[in-house]
């Protein structure tokens, strides 16, 4: 195991005994776990597709050390260098989404990536964590500072945002950003006069987006009534638990991968079931319970606003992620095109995820000069 001596000054030898190395750890597992599941789900879906059977594994493979390194550097980084970093990422990801309007790439009825260089680019990832972040700032700096609007620059910022992933459209990305936003403001002491209003602005745009989407009506409708349209997805995902058992059929003996739509994203977590059994699968569920109560509690005796607001942000995004998509495998949420952390294929997932664990990590280090982890 690595290890530098507690005299080591060096930048790397102070990240290593201040930094949570149990989180490091788990999420080191949840990333041999992804990679292990998508050698083991990829082929079958690269062969549907008319490509080479390791298409998206050799995809991954190059993604995988960039995301670790940029998990690594950001979790060097100050307080105030996640801060700085957010705010830039959150106004170059609003643009590139921006773009992704007027010259995206269509995919299954929604407009939300971008080619460059060859590559498919999901900007609206990267927004995510970087208004978390952001968002984080302006409440902070409001009761930081008289005279700051930080909560106007706030819902101005969450407007926009909104506005943005709802035109490509993207109900369950806003879903999420929503959810944590209100978070944030209640954490931040909004009265609860304006928890009230917010909840119900909350409601009432879900029931809009019912009533407006023919997309959004149909997978709710499909959830509650599954007689009512095709649940081939759910059906298939369903019969890949029964047929793993508690133990599994053994790695690559898998069958219902080979005709299960997006097993290798959306549906990972299904693959895991049928190959590696119940057991695997509850040990990938506690990683992500985990990881994100390791998080909170390393923010029981923090100080510092922003920090807390920030972390508890993020924390509650990654745990909500993998709760929508664990739910929609087993049947209990509408489907939904949310990927698991860590685990499911995509580089743009990977690398906003790196980002936002990087941040995570950072923010929860010990800074016992500073007044603020134990």
């Amino acid at each position: 195991m690595i290890s530098f001596p507690r005299t080591d000054t060096s930048l790397v030898g102070r990240w290593w005994w201040t930094v949570d190395r149990w989180t490091l750890l788990a999420v080191a597992l949840l990333i041999a776990i992804g990679t292990l599941l998508t050698l083991a789900a990829s082929p079958a879906v690269a062969e549907k597709l008319g490509l080479d059977p390791q298409h998206f594994v050799l995809r991954q493979v190059v993604f995988l050390p960039l995301a670790i390194a940029v998990m690594f550097i950001v979790s060097l980084m100050s307080p105030r260098g996640v801060r700085r970093i957010s705010v830039i990422g959150l106004a170059i990801s609003l643009i590139f989404v921006g773009l992704t309007l007027f010259m995206g790439e269509e995919i299954k009825g929604a407009t939300r990536w971008l080619q460059l260089a060859g590559l498919s680019i999901q900007p609206s990832e990267f927004v995510k964590p970087c208004f978390a972040v952001t968002a984080a700032w302006m409440l902070a700096e409001q009761r930081r500072r008289e005279g700051v609007p930080g909560g106007l620059i706030c819902c101005a910022l969450f407007a926009v945002v909104v506005w943005l992933l709802v035109s490509q459209p993207d109900f369950g990305m806003t879903a999420v950003v929503s959810a944590v936003w209100f978070g944030q403001c209640f954490i931040a002491g909004l009265p609860m006069l304006w928890v009230g209003i917010l909840a119900v602005l909350g409601l009432v745009g879900a029931v809009v987006a019912y009533a407006t989407s023919a997309h959004v009506a149909s997978r709710i409708d499909l959830f509650l009534n599954p007689a009512s349209g095709d649940s081939y997805q759910i059906d298939r995902a369903m019969d890949a638990f029964g047929q793993g058992g508690l133990l599994g059929r053994g790695p690559g003996e898998g069958m219902v991968k080979r005709v299960l739509p997006d097993a290798h994203t959306d549906f990972i977590f299904s693959v895991a079931g049928e190959e590696f059994g119940l057991i695997a699968c509850l040990i990938i569920v506690g990683l992500f319970g985990f990881v994100t109560m390791r998080g909170f509690a390393r923010l029981l005796h923090e100080e510092d606003l922003f920090v807390l607001l920030a972390a508890a942000g993020l924390l509650t995004q990654f745990g909500l992620q993998a709760l929508i998509n664990i739910g929609v495998n087993v049947n209990l949420l509408p489907t939904k095109g949310m990927t698991l952390p860590f685990i499911s294929y995509g580089g743009s997932s990977m690398l906003a995820l790196a980002l936002a664990m990087g941040m995570v990590l950072a923010l929860t280090r010990r800074r016992p000069n500073l007044g603020g982890l134990p």
